[in-house]
């Protein structure tokens, strides 16, 4: 009975393969874009690691100066004999061709060994050749930039991109800077009655995690939402799939039970049918998800690079930690969206019937309860509004906002398709807003994926598009200055410098310290006293007469991140003493910043060489020729002001590639699944027309009343889609940006993108009803008259 039964239930799917392909599809595609963002997340987490391994030494203490000076080798000899067991790290940047490779010098005898440090894929301490020459290690990509340098270079695919790693001598010659330490390494077991550190010295106590893991954290978190907003549309599809299966085999379970297959086994054979459509709809969606993994991860790392100067291996691998998880997923969404009908077939009369309009009223109570369903999500929504705080929080008022709105739909359509009838009156017209409220149900979980899609694409545009308006009038006022110079040594800057003087030009100095704030990395800048930041700096928040202030040296300016992330305000006292004398906007950046006179910051850091100039002038062409030809610049030491601009923009598209992607197939996805969900209707829909034709109404005349009425109801999910959009642009740019980036964008309304996303929605409304209204056109009479000779 078994066995005939399992052939009974699958006898349905080889009757409905447009069914199957719901399932499996929805499924396969929420799984692929799911395990698609679990992959890029997984495999940026490894390359932190990697990268924390040996720039930081992750788990491990470390040492720096008080001051920000650079450790000398007698002060590291000096520890050593008093007993601190600890190891150097030299680092520097090397750039050439336009490319840039932070290397890494570490010394392979004392460098503490344990997980700290090293990993199964990449070893530091293979620093010789097999000549025992000594070598850099360094991606391929980066080997070049090495290239005419007395130094073999050894090319290591499981490097980091934009990082080499070398004996500390090698990075010495190499970079040009005998006789210095960026930061020494504390092992973690240390003698004991070991000297305390001297007081001109900081011990930093490391996390487990790495301050670049810290702070993309957020930008990760993102990600999963996105993927689990997909993965929601998907299941979306796999529900209707399931619960149509399921009212079109009443008669298939109505007869077994009374063949006398106990309700156990049954739903037994059931669960098994789904499971085995599960992994193998999981196994595609894991599949596909590597290929979309593949295809986004470049946009990512310049996503990384650009926002938190976070380098990732460019090579996606397959971990179990994703394709696994990708599995589970699918099983779990199988589970939750054929819950409902088990639960109904537990409940299920033996004589039981599948008559339309039962279902209708069925339907109509099911969508009450959603609606009731909904409200509880709203306020839970309005509780984490108000009392909810961190990112967390922003993502499950976007979920309560959601989930609740889509609640809502079935029973805003079944309301204003019963207001449209009243409008109409006759009784084709009649008839028509009836039956579409008949067929409602069946349409309702593509339509409620349709209106997720949508309110994301328009939420979404909305956030990067305010994001693209208020960065570029933000690098207008940033990037003020016509040139920027970078010299290769004080010499050359003097030199330099004296000739600008000379041709009238306006030299600004850029100067920097790299320090750490609140825990985290951060800069801190000496500025001069200019027209130029007086009148184009964008302030947010200042004490009266800030410029004069900060030019006597009275406090320090800080960016928007490190305003909200250590809650400081004008007035407030930074961890370096300086008073916070305004907050500026700092668009595009992760990392805190702290900008000070340039009189305080020579004093303050009196070893920091002036390197990099912004040039003021009215003819920046002739004035970049002239230099170019007195002095012997680098190939990239002069940038022009324009040039800069479009390079920001495009790492600008580039960051937000990914999450345009994730929404264009998330569109694709709602769009498959109502015309799936017609497709599988279209089955179903002979009974109800088959009268109707009889009356006089031609299949063609049908069709296209089918054509209409699946228009009419994406446009009703478009329009409520609309407003449903800006309040999750609103909470994505007041609470989640916020959180996640550490700066608030003013949000801008941009009708004709919604109108554009509007028309694309109606289109693929057309597309997805044309099939099966193109069908119906081509029924042929008798199988419509065949209706009337069957039992209904």
């Amino acid at each position: 009975m078994t066995r005939l039964g399992l052939g009974a239930l699958l006898s349905h799917w080889r009757h409905n393969p447009w069914q199957l392909a719901t399932l499996i599809a929805g499924l396969a595609l929420a799984t692929a874009l799911w395990s698609g963002v679990q992959a890029i997340n997984a495999e940026a987490r490894v390359s932190y690691d990697r990268a924390a391994d040996v720039v930081s030494g992750r788990g491990l203490a470390q040492i720096t100066r008080v001051d920000g000076a650079k450790i000398r080798t007698e002060e590291y000899v000096s520890l050593r004999r008093t007993g601190w067991q600890v190891s150097p790290i030299l680092e520097g940047e090397v750039q050439r061709g336009g490319r840039s490779v932070l290397l890494i010098g570490i010394e392979p005898m004392t460098l503490p060994g344990g997980e700290g440090t090293q990993d199964d894929e990449q070893s530091p301490l293979e620093l010789e050749d097999t000549e025992g020459a000594d070598v850099i290690s360094a991606h391929p990509d980066d080997a070049a930039v090495f290239e005419g340098l007395d130094v073999t270079v050894r090319p290591d695919t499981a490097r980091v991109p934009g990082r080499a790693l070398a004996d500390i001598a090698v990075a010495e010659d190499v970079l040009g800077r005998p006789d210095e330490i960026s930061r020494l390494l504390v092992a973690p077991e240390q003698p004991l009655g070991l000297d305390p550190l001297p007081p001109t010295y900081r011990l930093t106590q490391t996390g487990d995690q790495t301050d670049v893991a810290r702070l993309t954290e957020s930008f990760h978190l993102n990600l999963t939402a996105f993927g689990l907003l997909s993965f929601a549309v998907g299941i979306f599809i796999v529900y209707g799939a399931v619960g149509l299966a399921f009212e079109q085999r009443r008669a298939v379970f109505r007869t077994l039970r009374a063949l006398g297959l106990p309700l156990r086994r049954l739903m037994a054979l059931l669960a098994l049918e789904l499971g085995v459509f599960a992994l193998v709809a999981g196994a595609l969606g894991v599949a596909l998800g590597y290929l979309i993994a593949a295809a986004l991860l470049p946009d990512v790392a310049a996503t990384l690079r650009g926002l938190y100067g976070a380098d990732i291996s460019g090579q996606l691998r397959v971990r179990p930690a994703w394709w696994l998880s990708g599995l589970g997923m699918a099983l779990a969404g199988t589970a939750l969206a054929g819950a409902a009908a088990l639960f109904k077939l537990a409940r299920l009369p033996l004589l039981s019937f599948n008559h339309p309009r039962a279902m209708s009223m069925h339907a109509d109570a099911a969508a009450r309860w959603l609606a009731l369903a909904a409200g509880g999500l709203f306020g839970m929504g309005a509780v984490i509004a108000i009392a909810g705080q961190g990112l967390f929080a922003g993502f499950g008022l976007l979920a309560c906002l959601l989930i609740g709105a889509a609640f809502c739909l079935p029973l805003t359509l079944s309301a204003a398709l019963r207001l449209a009838g009243r409008w109409h009156h006759g009784p084709l017209a009649e008839w028509f807003w009836a039956d579409s409220r008949q067929q409602l149900p069946g349409l309702s979980m593509a339509l409620m994926a349709l209106l997720l899609a949508m309110a994301a694409n328009i939420g979404v545009s909305t956030m990067v598009s305010s994001f693209r308006l208020t960065f570029t009038g933000y690098l207008d006022q940033r990037l003020s200055s016509e040139l920027y110079l970078t010299t290769s040594s004080p010499g050359q800057a003097e030199a330099v410098t004296r000739y600008l003087d000379d041709t009238g030009a306006t030299v600004l100095p850029i100067v920097w310290q790299d320090l750490r704030i609140g825990g985290l990395p951060a800069e801190i800048y000496g500025i001069r006293d200019h027209t130029t930041y007086r009148e184009n700096w964008p302030l947010l928040q200042a004490v009266p007469q800030v410029w004069d202030r900060l030019a006597a040296g009275e406090g320090a300016l800080i960016n928007e991140q490190l305003s909200r992330r250590l809650a400081l305000n004008p007035g407030d006292t930074l961890e370096t003493g300086d008073r916070v004398l305004g907050v500026y906007s700092d668009y595009g950046n992760a990392a805190g910043q702290v900008v000070i006179s340039e009189t305080a910051f020579k004093a303050r850091y009196p070893q920091i060489e002036t390197l990099r100039f912004g040039v003021r002038t009215a003819d920046p062409d002739t004035l970049a020729a002239a230099l170019r030809e007195r002095f012997d610049l680098r190939e990239d030491a002069l940038i022009n002001q324009a040039d800069l601009k479009a390079f920001s923009l495009s790492v600008f598209e580039r960051t937000f590639a990914v999450t345009t992607a994730l929404n264009i197939l998330t569109l694709a996805v709602a769009a498959l699944a109502l015309l799936i969900g017609l497709l599988t209707l279209a089955s179903l829909r002979l009974p109800q027309l088959a009268p109707v034709w009889a009356l006089g109404l031609t299949p063609r005349h049908l069709a296209g009343m089918e054509l209409l009425r699946a228009v009419a109801l994406a446009a009703v999910t478009g329009l409520l889609a609309v407003p449903l959009g800006l309040a999750l642009a609103w909470v994505l740019l007041a609470i989640v940006n916020v959180e996640a980036f550490g700066w608030r964008l003013p949000m801008f309304l941009f009708p004709a993108e919604y109108a554009r996303l509007g028309a694309l929605t109606l289109v693929a409304a057309v597309l997805a009803a044309a099939w099966p209204a193109l069908r119906l056109s081509r029924t042929p009479p008798d199988r419509l008259l065949r209706v009337f000779s069957n039992e209904r």
